[in-house]
């Protein structure tokens, strides 16, 4: 049954995925786990002794798979429960990754008794089993889907327990005092007082100053995945100073036919329909003994490290390139130079220089300031690329732990108010137990079936 449901799977049966990217390559891993998991792999393999293997253990074996006349070298890496990822047992098969054998192993083993596993029950049973709580479980798919350094980084840190940990030392303090608290409440006759409301107002404090501190952490973190960083890369006279004032909409750049022009890197936030860009013109890349032509030539390359995508620019009638970044994004500038009269093609059909425009926009984006050719869809690329930042897998548990820290911030500070006020304590205690719900619901010491159907149904199958 799928996670976005109420119900959640049953947590008794063996599952099995995989947990590599599908298709050919050197290596797949295919994941089980559950109290079948040995059992059913060990009916697969040559050697006898795999089912006594100890707790923690590496098997070089071979799998006998139907359809095959040959035994298939294998690796298995074998974890018994409570010791491993899920809590249960756990093996991991690795194989060539040769789709039509990965589907046969996969095929066997659902026949021997397990079941195709759902997206992301792996680390639900992680999560069920206190192996990770409720942030750092949200941390694992940010790190899958992690889109750049930046949020890769602030995936593993709260992978890591740096959100979770300072609030489980908040949360256990709370409940301390809580139980101080209701501990006075048979006494309110009497005037006997647990806690003395100086230490009150200390313990209460001491939380929300934790809690404020999160809270800015946490929009740092939001700020950090702003406006999408562009940078145009390239030789010298690229087009890149031109095609940054087309993306403005203004003379920002100073254009000029001689290289080294742009001597610092120029800056700009641009709307592209719905998103905010921050533009960025660098110096052109060449060699140069110019000490000065050679900082501006770091400061941009700081610049494309730091970038969430490169746009590099290359002159249509430029026959040489640089190596691009693997993830760049090749933009053909002067387009308009390929049909342009007296550029030598005078005899050439018109079909001949459509192809070469073809051709130039199957390679990146054929591109000219002066016609406004390929802006419109270089912009819907760029615009598309900023979307797919603001989604990342981080940004959801960003956004829920922000809400529950808000709401725990206002229960304390109602909390501090009643202790000032000398209130009735009852209040102080209602307060005291909604901070602490929203904190238990931020770690997952307090969940539903249908908040862990909505955070773990965004995970791919196998993790």
């Amino acid at each position: 049954m799928p996670l976005t449901t109420a119900k959640l799977p049953n947590l008794g049966d063996t599952i099995i995925a995989l947990s590599s990217t599908p298709g050919p390559g050197g290596r797949a891993i295919v994941r089980l786990s559950g109290r079948q998991a040995r059992a059913i792999v060990a009916a697969l393999c040559s050697d006898p002794e795999f089912e006594r293997t100890p707790d923690r253990a590496f098997v070089t074996t071979s799998l006998q798979l139907p359809g095959l006349h040959t035994a298939m070298p294998a690796e298995a890496y074998m974890f018994r429960g409570p010791r491993s990822y899920t809590g249960q047992d756990v093996v991991e098969v690795h194989l060539l990754s040769a789709p039509p054998i990965v589907e046969a192993l996969i095929a066997q083993c659902l026949n021997a008794g397990a079941r195709s596993a759902e997206p992301g029950e792996f680390t639900l049973r992680a999560f069920l089993a206190g192996k990770l709580d409720l942030t750092r479980a949200e941390a694992v798919l940010g790190v899958i889907d992690a889109g750049s350094r930046d949020e890769l980084q602030h995936a593993l840190k709260q992978l890591a327990g740096g959100v979770a940990q300072p609030l489980h030392l908040v949360r256990d303090d709370l409940l301390n005092l809580l139980a101080d608290v209701e501990a006075g409440l048979d006494f309110t006759e009497e005037d006997i007082h647990f806690i003395s409301e100086t230490e009150l107002l200390k313990r209460i404090g001491h939380a929300l100053a934790h809690l404020l501190t999160l809270g800015k952490q946490l929009n740092a973190r939001a700020l950090s995945q702003g406006p999408l960083r562009v940078v145009l890369a390239g030789k010298p006279n690229a087009g890149k100073s031109s095609l940054f004032n087309a993306l403005v909409g203004k003379q920002a750049a100073l254009v000029s036919p001689e290289p080294g022009t742009t001597r610092d890197y120029l800056e700009a936030i641009v709307a592209i329909g719905d998103m905010r860009i921050r533009l960025i013109d660098t110096a052109g890349l060449r060699d140069t003994t110019s000490e000065m032509e050679s900082a501006s030539q770091l400061l941009g390359k700081e610049q494309a490290i730091d970038a969430d995508l490169i746009l590099w620019c290359q002159a249509c009638d430029d026959p040489a390139s640089l190596a691009i970044p693997a993830t760049a994004i090749r933009v053909w500038t002067k387009a308009d130079i390929v049909s342009a009269p007296g550029n030598g093609r005078g005899q050439e059909s018109g079909d001949a220089v459509a192809a070469d425009a073809r051709l130039l926009t199957r390679h990146g984006f054929a591109t000219s300031v002066q016609t406004g050719a390929g802006l419109a869809e270089l912009r819907d690329r760029i615009a598309e690329r900023a979307r797919q930042k603001r989604h990342t897998g981080l940004a959801p548990s960003l956004s829920r732990c922000r809400h529950h820290v808000d709401a725990c911030v206002a229960f304390l500070r109602a909390a501090h108010a009643h202790v000032i006020e000398k209130d009735m304590p009852e209040f102080l205690a209602m307060e005291l137990r909604l901070a602490l719900d929203e904190l238990g619901a931020m770690i997952g010491a307090v969940y539903t079936d249908d908040l862990l159907g909505r955070i773990f149904s965004r995970f791919c199958v196998g993790k």
